[in-house]
């Protein structure tokens, strides 16, 4: 009897360390990945060993590993270089492996310890991020937690990029975020190997870098009027109202996250917006303007000064660009780029570019005189000539030019690389010019745009998915790939007020174009990415990270019925959900009736409302959609 005791509970104890051990879910996807027998527990003995004769490259990596753990295990790994068991190993390679090249990297987890290879630092610190998602959860938290057994799963796993050019935009421009801030974003993003951070430091709401030479650009150019509600329908600011929400970037600061960013291997694209998108350097100086009345132009607070209609092109109630006939602009911008070029080791300057608003160069006596000095036949082609003289102000400072896709218009400049935002069209036409591209298009990669259904999303003008932000592939058929430098998405901060909408905003279609940049192509997969968008879910639990659940709401659509009344059609975007629906005011449970074909709604109905189950527990939100909403949807009048 006593010995039935003894090896039941042997195999109970066995069946509990097994389920401790949790199936490998990494985002992004690696090139291969091979789950072995075994695991690996990681003590408070355990140490991390670094290769003799390091220069403190592989040693900084070591120390961001021991930082990170210590956290949340309370543990304080030592280096060595001394071999150990149970050691994670680091590991530079004396052959160079051509076949992972400078970010991939090799990792091997077993019950005697980690051993983690690659020919460059950089491969290191990614097999890093791999390797703490192996780990529970519970190694997100900022907390020790002393009742967790940490534990990782016996791998093998070989990986490399797909991609060199890995990009998040972040508008700091908008709305002005800190310094820390800044650094917390560059933490969040190389956790999932990003390695490109696209700072837009200029806009109409505000200039956001020191420019020594230039002091009023952020004395004045860096403040606005705190509005609350939302972006572009605010009332204009009162003379009296304190322009005092804002700020900026000292030159040291952007030392600092600079250097930071590039302890996380990342690169700091920075981006002085011209010469649209200028209301903020035009306030500060008028002089850049051609415009008669310049001199009165505030620094925008977010409410409307652009027309953006249905059908025709948009044009600005104020001039909000500068001037490419006035001589002055080009030395200002030349002071301007001298200061940012000395700041940013990064080999591009991103000049903007985009959305240049052209109703006042129409009258603008000016841009006439140049138009026929230079022989040009049209705007575009004025835009393109100050285009070209802002690349060799770029390329004097030792630089490389990259711009939006408008760059094109009346003509290329010479060397200018081409970041294509408005579809893929611009990126593809660069590319057949045999200029490099940034594939960065509204499609798939802008992540202000909401997540789901507008009944429930924070309002902006279009929604992308996640299944879409999935779909994104950098490269478009019939393009030599040899042109394609990678992608990016971006996120405008119009109406990203603070960090935990930040976080909403960029999680989880982040993972989408994190996967889309650094994974195979033929390895993605709809529905193995899921479940893994799931497990990150909880890790952000943990770490009390905010992220959108979008993916669970469900689609709405409608269409006019025989009866002249709006036929809901429902759908979710993944699979295994119950929909339930309510037409009666009340809220819908899995008591109610449960969607299963397009349905009518009831004619005296005001709001109908939906949630979705798994499994027999909710896991959407509570979506009220107003029947006039199905209706114009339906476009029944």
């Amino acid at each position: 009897m006593q010995c039935r005791i003894i090896l039941t509970l042997f195999i109970l104890a066995s069946i509990n360390g097994i389920a401790q051990v949790q199936k490998p879910s990494v985002i992004p996807e690696p090139v291969s990945l091979e789950q072995k027998e075994g695991q690996f527990l990681l003590k408070h003995t355990t140490a991390i060993e670094i290769p003799s004769g390091d220069d403190g490259s592989v040693a900084a990596v070591a120390r961001y590993l021991a930082g990170f753990l210590s956290r949340s295990t309370g543990f304080h790994l030592s280096t060595t270089h001394t071999s150990a068991d149970g050691s994670i190993k680091f590991v530079l390679n004396a052959s160079r492996d051509e076949a992972i090249g400078d970010e991939g990297y090799e990792l091997q987890v077993s019950s005697g310890g980690v051993t983690i290879s690659a020919n460059k630092p950089a491969g290191l610190f990614y097999a890093v991020q791999t390797f703490v998602q192996l780990l529970p959860k519970e190694i997100e938290s900022k907390k020790v937690n002393e009742n967790i057994q940490w534990i990782a799963p016996a791998v093998v796993i070989k990986d490399y990029p797909r991609f060199g050019w890995r990009g998040l935009m972040f508008d700091v421009s908008r709305h002005f975020f800190t310094k820390e801030e800044v650094k917390a974003f560059i933490d969040d993003m190389a956790r999932y190997k990003f390695n490109l951070l696209h700072l837009h430091l200029t806009d109409d709401q505000g200039w956001r870098i020191e420019i020594k030479s230039l002091p009023k650009l952020t004395s004045v150019g860096a403040w606005n009027v705190k509005k609350t509600g939302t972006f572009n329908y605010f009332s204009d600011p009162l003379p009296d109202e304190p322009r005092d929400y804002g700020g900026f970037y000292t030159q040291d600061d952007i030392r600092e996250i600079v250097q930071y960013a590039k302890e996380h291997f990342v690169n700091i694209l920075p981006e002085v917006d011209v010469p649209g998108h200028s209301l903020a350097a035009i306030a500060s100086y008028p002089e850049l303007s051609c415009t008669p009345g310049a001199d009165k132009y505030t620094v925008n607070s977010g409410e409307k000064f652009m027309v953006w209609p249905p059908k025709g092109h948009f044009y600005g109630l104020v001039d909000n660009t500068l001037c490419p006939a006035n001589p002055k602009v080009y030395e200002f911008l030349d002071k301007v780029f001298t200061e940012v070029a000395a700041l940013f080791p990064f080999e591009y300057i991103h000049m903007g570019g985009d959305e240049t608003a052209r109703n006042f160069w129409e009258k603008s006596p000016q841009i006439k005189a140049l138009m026929q000095r230079e022989k040009l036949k049209n705007l575009d082609e004025v835009q393109s000539y100050f285009v070209k003289k802002v690349e060799q102000i770029v390329e004097s400072k030792g630089k490389k030019l990259i711009g939006w896709d408008e760059i094109l218009q009346g003509g290329l400049a010479p060397n200018a690389a081409v970041m294509s935002w408005r579809g893929v069209d611009g990126g593809i036409a660069a590319a057949k010019l045999q200029h490099e591209v940034v594939m960065s298009p509204t499609t798939f990669a802008y992540l202000d745009f909401m997540q789901g259904d507008a009944a429930i999303e924070p309002p902006v003008y279009a929604t992308l998915r996640l299944s879409k932000a999935y779909q994104f592939d950098p490269v478009p058929e019939g393009v030599d790939a040899k042109y394609i430098k990678g992608g990016q998405a971006n996120l405008w901060t119009e109406q990203v007020y603070n960090t935990r909408h930040l976080q909403y905003m960029l999680w989880p279609r982040a993972f989408a174009i994190a996967e889309s940049v650094w994974s195979p192509k033929e390895k993605k997969n709809w529905e193995n990415f899921v479940p893994r968008v799931e497990q990150q879910f909880r890790r952000f639990d943990v770490a009390e990270k905010k992220y959108a659940p979008a993916m669970y709401d469900p689609v709405i659509k409608a269409t006019k019925g025989p009866n002249g009344l709006p036929v809901a059609e429902l759908s979710t975007e993944i699979s295994g959900l119950d929909i339930f629906y309510s037409f009666d005011n009340s809220f819908p449970d899995k008591f109610y009736p449960k969607y299963t074909e397009p349905v009518e709604v009831p004619k005296d109905a005001v709001t109908m409302r939906i949630i979705t189950y798994r499994n027999g527990e909710p896991v959407g939100r509570m979506i009220s959609i107003a029947v006039a909403e199905l209706k114009k949807r339906a476009g029944i009048k």
